[in-house]
């Protein structure tokens, strides 16, 4: 009894949209409406043109009930933008505002992107730059050669951390602490792949020490090949990844490691020396 008891208080907890966990259920500074109406917000994704009520509450596990009044109340403060004639939304200014006042403050993006176009030059491939929002690494910055077939992601796409190369890296450059609380939000959301996903990243973590980047061949999608290194940019901000990958018929992981790996390890340098976040 006391058993099933405890499972019911747990399932009644509600979810740090960050992160993921269970947030105590007696957090009188956690305010429930305010992180379903984020959980509204964060349903759209990259590509997502126009979202119905249907398809936001399966998206936020949110009653439709509770997602109209969400919406509703969205839409009213300018977050939300209701088209007529599909009945549907999309993101209206106020949303599209933070996220510009979030980027223009990362001048980190400005001083990457002409390494990150050299190196994308070089390597008939594409260079991005990511973070992670929760079980995910969003991509903040492109760069493109002009000469090679690169796959279909901008500014915005989310990728997994669980088996990327971009992902693994962010977990590598973690504190054990940081990383293993990680790990138990990835191991719940796919319990039964876990067990492959962890020799994946763990494979990973031994890499980043004897290479100094993480790969994903073919572990994300296997027509698609990748490294990765993570930094810290400093100022108090969450680590940050650069990739760099594209079609595994144009990008071997021996042109990678051998070529690619030394110049993607040598921007993460110049980076940090130009952020004043490297530790010698």
């Amino acid at each position: 009894m006391g058993h099933k008891l405890r499972s019911e208080q747990v399932a009644r907890q509600p979810e740090d949209e960050r992160s993921g966990k269970k947030v105590p259920a007696k957090d009188r500074h956690f305010v429930s409406a305010l992180a379903r109406g984020l959980r509204v917000l964060a349903g759209f994704r990259s590509g997502d043109e126009l979202l119905g009520n249907h398809e936001i509450a399966k998206r936020s596990r949110l009653p439709k009930s509770t997602v109209s009044r969400l919406t509703y109340t969205l839409t009213k403060l300018g977050y939300l933008q209701y088209v007529e004639e599909s009945a549907k939304y999309r993101l209206g200014t106020a949303t599209l505002a933070l996220g510009s006042a979030m980027l223009a403050r990362m001048d980190v993006r400005q001083i990457a992107r002409p390494l990150m176009q050299e190196l994308a030059d070089f390597s008939h491939a594409m260079v991005s730059l990511g973070v992670r929002e929760r079980l995910s690494m969003i991509y903040i910055e492109n760069c493109r050669s002009q000469s090679a077939l690169t796959l279909s992601l901008d500014i915005g796409s989310r990728i997994p951390i669980a088996t990327t190369a971009m992902g693994r890296a962010y977990l590598a450059v973690l504190s054990d602490a940081e990383r293993d609380d990680l790990l138990d939000d990835i191991r719940a959301h796919d319990e039964a792949n876990w067990p492959k996903i962890r020799a994946g990243i763990d494979a990973c973590l031994e890499q980043h020490h004897r290479l100094g980047c993480c790969s994903s061949f073919g572990d994300w999608q296997k027509d698609v090949n990748a490294i990765a290194v993570a930094f810290r940019a400093g100022r108090g901000m969450s680590p940050m990844s650069i990739n760099c990958g594209g079609p595994a018929f144009q990008l071997s992981p021996e042109f990678l490691l051998e070529e690619v790996r030394p110049r993607l390890i040598e921007v993460v340098r110049r980076l940090e020396t130009s952020l004043g976040s490297r530790r010698d």
